[in-house]
């Protein structure tokens, strides 16, 4: 992958788990189809993947400045 390409797979990443992790919006889906028992699992799903998309972020941001 090119440093562009991981920095903005990192970024979309990361805008798109924030807003999961911090709006309703995933609450109201699975209440919608009728998967609100697996409400409860969204923390341990969505907590670490925004992390790893902030180090992935972070990691092409160390490498872009890096390259220049």
């Amino acid at each position: 992958m090119t440093n562009k390409t991981l920095l903005r797979t990192g970024i979309i990443g990361s805008i798109v788990a924030a807003i999961c992790c911090f709006s309703p919006a995933l609450v109201i889906l699975f209440s919608a189809l009728g998967l609100s028992s697996l409400i409860g699992i969204l923390d341990y799903v969505l907590l670490p993947t925004l992390a790893v998309f902030l180090a992935i972020t972070g990691y092409a941001l160390w490498k872009r400045r890096e390259a220049s």
